[in-house]
């Protein structure tokens, strides 16, 4: 086995359910998102992304790229929910709605790495 594709493979799928148990609700209630599965979402994306420099493969290329993607819309949205709390002190639907909506776009390409890591798992030879 080899001990960095299961590392890798850990942090890659931890960050896209993570992600997913932020997203999953009503995008207009605020209640149904935590702030605290954000914050987790956010740092376990930062560790994937770390996991994911060393590559200089071209599937390594577009798999940093996925992972930065995820972790620009993850931070944009924990900026946007600390702006809405801190500065205008109001979480209106506005407001929410583009908090869980960057999440979702995070979620998305989490997804799309982790079906390319699986891809090229399976497409491997042992």
């Amino acid at each position: 086995m080899n001990m960095h594709k299961i590392v890798s493979g850990f942090f890659f799928i931890f960050a896209m359910t993570l992600n997913f148990g932020f997203f999953y609700g009503n995008p207009e209630v605020l209640i149904d998102h935590s702030a605290y599965e954000l914050f987790a979402a956010i740092v376990i994306n930062l560790i994937a992304t770390v996991l994911k420099l060393g590559d200089k493969t071209q599937l390594g290329s577009v798999l940093l790229a996925t992972s930065l993607v995820a972790d620009i819309q993850l931070i944009a949205s924990a900026t946007i929910w600390a702006f809405a709390l801190y500065v205008l002190n109001d979480f209106g639907k506005e407001a929410t709605t583009a908090i869980v909506s960057l999440s979702g776009g995070a979620l998305l390409a989490n997804v799309v790495s982790v079906i390319l890591f699986i891809s090229d798992t399976v497409k491997s030879k042992r």
